[in-house]
């Protein structure tokens, strides 16, 4: 929310365009507004006066916001905007043809979706930032937002919802808020580099610790001899698993997976290695052992990639124990 809190995280992420050209400005006439209005002035969830509130007018019939916005063609999308409740508590969020979600700014739920994903993320004074993606059907579509459910109600001329920040972006999963005034805004693609060298790592035995978040993009984390395969510690992720290799002088030495670990989770994994003992904890419990086999040799380098060799995450924090540690320390 642009405030730096008392855990932040190193977030790394793919290149993503803001398609919509005014994702703030609500009350310019980009923004077209149907049996409603739109009043400035008001705390927005990065603590600013620039968010606005959607009110309803008096009419029978639909209340929203919307815009026509020109994409590069068919494929995934993400449309978020931030909302709060207000006289009203619920939203619906649409994109033509493509799908909608509804979302309860009360509770903080959505209540149904057509929408391949739905998601609503909670920020601070009763914020949250509700987002539906799936799949473009053309190279133009329009986006909504709706008061209540979207059908067709009489307003009362002063009931409504609060409203910043709006986003579509050519992404599966949205990635961070980027503002725009006047032009799309691309933010580009994120990487970190440069970690380690042979003093820092121990051959014979050790810990590979992360905190860490996968998004959109399945990664690795590893420690090995010049980024080779032939001697390794690593950690993978898949879209549903975890995997833990060992490879020591191009012998396989550890090679499993465990189930029920997907993307967008919080994960907190740690690798042990050492001879003839390695084992493999997430969230404080064992889930790999294996007592037999040699450690890889020369370690001298870590690294953290995606599929596409750029690893699209959230991460709190990336430690390495040059000693193996005990199972209570492990499980702490």
């Amino acid at each position: 929310n642009g405030v730096v809190q008392s855990c932040p995280s190193l977030l790394l992420e793919p290149a993503s365009t803001n398609l919509i050209t005014y994702s703030e400005a609500f009350d310019n006439a980009y923004w077209t507004k149907s049996g409603s209005s739109v009043v400035s002035g008001f705390t927005s969830p990065k603590g600013d006066l620039s968010a606005f509130k959607l009110v309803e007018d008096t009419s029978t019939g639909v209340h929203r916001v919307q815009r026509a916005v020109t994409t590069s063609g068919s494929g995934s999308f993400s449309y978020s905007v931030f909302l709060k409740k207000g006289e009203r508590t619920n939203v619906l969020l649409d994109v033509f043809n493509s799908g909608g979600a509804e979302f309860d700014l009360e509770n903080g739920l959505f209540l149904s979706s057509t929408s391949t994903s739905s998601n609503i993320e909670p920020f601070a004074n009763d914020w949250y930032r509700c987002t539906i993606s799936g799949t473009l059907s053309s190279t133009s579509t329009t986006i909504y937002l709706y008061l209540r459910d979207g059908g067709s109600y009489q307003g009362d001329g002063t009931s409504g919802v609060y409203i910043y920040g709006a986003m579509l972006e050519a992404n599966s999963v949205a990635s961070s808020y980027i503002p725009t005034n006047g032009s799309t805004v691309q933010r580009a693609a994120e990487t970190c580099n440069e970690s380690g060298n042979s003093e820092v790592f121990n051959s014979e035995q050790g810990v590979l610790f992360a905190n860490i978040q996968g998004l959109n993009e399945l990664y690795r984390l590893g420690v090995s001899e010049n980024a080779s395969t032939s001697n390794r510690i690593l950690i993978g992720q898949s879209s549903s698993a975890l995997s833990y290799i060992v490879t020591s002088n191009s012998t396989t030495v550890v090679n499993n997976n465990v189930s029920g670990y997907g993307l967008n989770q919080k994960l907190k994994i740690a690798a042990k290695y050492k001879q003839n003992d390695f084992a493999f904890w997430v969230n404080g419990f064992e889930v790999i052992t294996v007592s037999s086999g040699n450690t890889p040799t020369n370690l001298n380098s870590l690294d953290l990639k995606g599929q596409g060799f750029n690893a699209y995450i959230k991460t709190k924090e990336i430690g390495y124990y040059d000693t193996a540690l005990t199972d209570e320390e492990l499980e702490t």
